[in-house]
């Protein structure tokens, strides 16, 4: 009997948060959606008095974490991607089966290589790079290469607020809050329909759109220039930054949808050719993002219980093992 067909006889997955920003608080909402989860706690950096999460578990220090190590079957890391987890997912892997939801595209081998050393010497199990780019995106561009080997594939992104660029400005010395959009460019989005394969260069396929909060005190000049010439964020890409104050940016910049598109167009044979396009349009980005760290949180669990260590990206999933379902519920109502 596989484990498909055993879940409704385990105790539900127990899972912990680790940040309780706009993802974390995704992941509590999440993880009410799901009954075959419960959440055990919430761990932070604030001073856990002042945390008070909406489903009325208890808060604790993120330092408190490794003595809870046996309350907790799957950590789900909600911290940025610049600064908290490429030090947060190595440290806790050693540790606890986790997720997390690193995405910055160019470092995901490295973040790789240390997260996988780190669960393999502890015995864990911890998938990276989880959400919907990377995450979902990532296997329709792996399926759309595999299905049409003689094509090219696009992503497009929003247009939509980004949490991982938003995050990355306010990192930048002199601001007090932010954020981004992400803004496809309608013209190259045509083209690639066409089928024709055009060859784009990165700023001619998406443009990004700073709205930023200073620092009183702060240069505005040094900080569009901090954030324009941002490797992996910004440099690639004709950017602007509009200067607002914190409360326009509280009026104006509170919504967090996004979505975006992957499209790949390829031959069969010289004269037939086809283009397969797969779209997300989504109210909450967080929401939505956490939704899949949780699903791929009993992946995990799973994956952990099969004796499959080390690190896991999306691309190592079966559809199968993110379902709450039965197989045999899969196989009739879903195949």
């Amino acid at each position: 009997m596989n484990h498909q067909e055993n879940d409704h006889r385990q105790a539900p997955v127990r899972l912990a948060i680790a940040g309780y920003g706009n993802l974390g608080r995704g992941v509590e909402q999440a993880v009410a959606k799901n009954p075959d989860m419960v959440l055990t706690g919430v761990y932070t950096r604030r001073d856990p008095a002042g945390v008070h999460p909406a489903s009325g578990v208890a808060s604790y220090p993120l330092s408190a974490l490794a003595q809870h190590r046996s309350k907790v079957d799957v950590l789900i890391l909600c911290g940025g991607s610049k600064d908290d987890l490429p030090e947060q997912t190595p440290e806790f892997a050693r540790h606890f089966n986790l997720v997390d939801s690193f995405d910055t595209h160019a470092r995901i081998p490295e973040h790789y290589a240390k997260v996988d050393a780190a669960a393999r010497a502890g015995g864990t199990t911890a998938l990276i790079s989880a959400g919907w780019d990377p995450g979902l995106f990532s296997i329709q561009r792996v399926m759309g290469d595999a299905l049409l080997p003689d094509g090219a594939t696009y992503t497009f992104w929003g247009k939509g607020l980004s949490q991982g660029h938003s995050d990355a400005i306010r990192h930048v010395p002199g601001v007090a809050g932010g954020v981004q959009y992400t803004i496809p460019l309608h013209e190259a989005m045509e083209r690639v329909r066409s089928g024709s394969r055009p060859e784009l260069a990165t700023r001619e396929k998406h443009r990004r759109e700073c709205f930023v909060v200073l620092k009183e005190g702060a240069n505005a000049e040094a900080v569009r220039e901090a954030i324009v010439s941002m490797p992996n964020y910004f440099s690639d890409y004709d950017t602007t930054v509009h200067f607002i104050s914190a409360q326009e940016l509280a009026a104006e910049h509170a919504g967090m949808g996004h979505g975006g598109f992957v499209i790949r167009s390829g031959n069969t044979s010289s004269q037939l050719k086809h283009v397969l396009e797969f779209r997300l349009q989504l109210d909450s980005n967080p929401e939505f993002t956490a939704s899949v760290l949780v699903a791929c949180a009993r992946a995990v669990h799973r994956l952990h219980q099969a004796g499959q260590h080390g690190c896991k990206t999306v691309l190592d999933l079966s559809p199968a093992l993110l379902s709450p379902r039965s197989g045999a519920e899969l196989r009739a109502d879903f195949l």
